[in-house]
């Protein structure tokens, strides 16, 4: 398969699979703690992520190790447990929304700190995608008064980490084995995470016989094994094939999805918030488009 067509079925398998991620968060925080659904999304998927990837470790190069553990911390980590926090003050499709402003970050990360040129146009983008922000959450504040919109900066504060993530293995990772990225990020923050997990006591106080907790431990091997290990695979494959803005593009697709799903589940979603979702994707639109 030419790599333009492999990018873009990487991209539209991409945007199903997360954009159905955040109901399935939502589903398991009925019966776990968001912090138990961040850890255990971590260890799952690296047991998944060792059972068919652990040979990839050995091309993990000793230089290559740092970047491999900061593309993990800032893409991984941080964002699993923001996003289970998110979803508990907002609805899961507002949280979707929100992720797209990834490409924007990513211009900027690229632009200040990797040294990217950019274009007019793309700065426009950046500001009209910034203003649709600002009218979603404000509108949502209105709707949903029972709602904490101040939760709506956890996922603008993970696009960030995914913007460095996405330039960290374009710039130092390229010549690397998506899986071994993958792999490798996944074993260096497990440790963490089940020191983490223990804190919580799930070990030690979860009822496992509760309807609700088994119910949400399905949901999170679901959300493991195919929302982040193939996913990551597949995302960190795109980044090699593609640009860091192409690639992050999908966040633009993801919450076509997850509002799906949403109103699906019941969630509130005025006109006005989907007007502010389409300001956002015009402003991705301008950062990517070519003259």
């Amino acid at each position: 398969m030419l790599k333009k067509y492999q990018k873009w079925v990487y991209l539209l398998l991409l945007s199903l699979i997360w954009g159905s991620s955040f109901i399935l968060m939502k589903k398991a925080l009925v019966g776990l703690t968001p912090i138990q659904v961040g850890a255990l999304r971590i260890i799952i998927t690296t047991i998944f992520l060792l059972l068919i990837g652990y040979k990839s470790l050995r091309k993990i190069k000793s230089t290559q190790w740092k970047y491999v553990f900061l593309s993990a911390l800032l893409g991984t980590l941080f964002p699993s447990f923001f996003y289970a926090y998110a979803i508990t003050g907002i609805d899961s499709s507002i949280a979707s929304i929100l992720n797209s402003l990834t490409p924007f970050n990513t211009l900027l990360v690229g632009m200040f700190v990797f040294g990217f040129l950019f274009k007019k146009e793309q700065l426009i983008g950046i500001l009209v995608g910034l203003v649709g922000t600002v009218i979603l959450i404000l509108k949502g504040a209105d709707l949903n008064p029972d709602q904490n919109y101040w939760f709506a900066l956890l996922p603008i504060v993970s696009s960030i980490g995914y913007a460095f993530n996405v330039n960290i293995i374009k710039k130092y990772l390229q010549d690397l084995e998506a899986i071994a990225i993958t792999t490798g990020g996944f074993v260096l923050i497990v440790i963490p995470a089940l020191i983490i997990l223990s804190i919580t006591g799930f070990f030690t106080t979860v009822d496992y016989s509760k309807p609700e907790v088994s119910n949400a431990l399905l949901y999170m091997v679901i959300l493991a094994v195919i929302g982040t290990g193939i996913a990551k695979i597949m995302f960190n494959k795109l980044i090699q094939i593609s640009s860091p803005v192409f690639s992050t593009s999908v966040t633009y697709l993801i919450p076509i999805v997850a509002v799906i799903w949403g109103i699906v589940d019941g969630e509130k979603l005025s006109f006005i918030q989907l007007v502010a979702g389409v300001i956002i994707l015009f402003g991705v639109y301008l950062v990517n488009r070519k003259k």
